[in-house]
């Protein structure tokens, strides 16, 4: 007997992002598959004429779109919700403001049902400039625009190499979910703050409890880049909510240290002299490019400290 369910979920949490959403929505549902899929559309409490969109969205694609209002507010929260939704064996994520190729949904179906030893597979994210991008834009910089390119060739993501996925494109087994838990809410972006790792966090657990995944390259989404974050004060605000959410992650791993002072760990003392040292040569020799790239850093440990300041001891 042939089950009704649909193999995948692609769930889209949004968010006053109704100029891009009609064509987040297109591409997902104008794929070149034989795979059965629903899309959910999460609305985290838009502001904007999300809604109207959402309802012109079901009229021409009618039966394939189901809308989610979450009110708590985060991107934590509107996965989640979508999770809890999704009827799909595959949950898969992309962002409002990107697009997928083609063969996207081809692509994580065919190497799951190849690999049953992966638990999640993730792809490629790209840019789609509006112009040409400033010069100290180099792929240094692409944390803070969600971008990712590891190359055309795939590798295992496991524990021994836990190396980042995106959640803009991003698939998981249900069963992930059911064995590991969902999305932490304390170290999504509020309001304001910029620079959340919820994701990351997510994945390092996935991948510490002995599961593996893999990236490949024939999972391309590509991604609208808003002009405000192509401007250093942005990337200077990302760096410095990274910092804080770094903070509050308190990853045991990566904060293993001989002995600590003020609540941070000596090895990111040692970075930080060393990315001021090479701050003010790169500065005084005119190479302000390369400079920026020491900035960054310095200011993640701004709010990687101010937030260990302000954490009970």
């Amino acid at each position: 007997m042939m089950s009704n369910e649909p193999e995948v979920s692609v769930v889209i949490p949004t968010y006053n992002r109704s100029a891009l959403l009609r064509s987040t929505v297109d591409s997902v549902l104008n794929q070149d598959t034989q795979t059965t899929f629903e899309v959910i559309l999460i609305d985290n409490n838009s502001s904007d004429d999300t809604k109207d969109v959402v309802a012109s969205l079901i009229e021409t694609y009618p039966g394939k779109v189901r809308y989610v209002v979450e009110r708590k507010q985060g991107n934590a929260h509107a996965r989640n919700r979508g999770i809890e939704e999704a009827k799909g064996a595959i949950v898969a994520f992309v962002d409002d403001d990107v697009t997928v190729d083609k063969n996207w949904l081809t692509s994580l179906k065919t190497i799951l049902d190849a690999r049953s030893d992966l638990s999640f597979v993730g792809g490629k994210v790209l840019p789609q400039w509006n112009g040409p991008p400033p010069s100290w834009l180099t792929p240094d910089h692409w944390a803070p625009l969600a971008l990712l390119d590891y190359g055309n060739d795939e590798f295992a993501i496991s524990g021994n190499s836990p190396r980042g996925l995106l959640t803009a494109n991003i698939a998981f087994r249900r069963n992930v979910f059911e064995e590991t838990g969902m999305f932490l809410p304390d170290l999504q972006r509020v309001k304001n703050m910029i620079g959340s790792m919820e994701d990351h966090e997510f994945l390092l657990r996935v991948c510490r409890s002995g599961k593996q995944g893999i990236y490949t390259p024939r999972m391309i989404a590509t991604t609208h880049i808003d002009t405000e974050r192509l401007t250093k004060a942005y990337h200077r605000r990302w760096h410095t909510g990274h910092g804080h959410f770094y903070a509050v992650l308190a990853d045991p791993d990566w904060e293993r240290s001989k002995f600590r002072l003020a609540g941070v760990p000596a090895h990111l003392f040692k970075e930080t002299a060393t990315n001021a040292l090479l701050w003010c040569g790169r500065v005084l020799s005119g190479k302000t490019d390369a400079a920026f790239v020491n900035e960054c850093r310095l200011r993640f440990f701004s709010g990687f400290f101010r937030q260990r300041r302000r954490q009970p001891s």
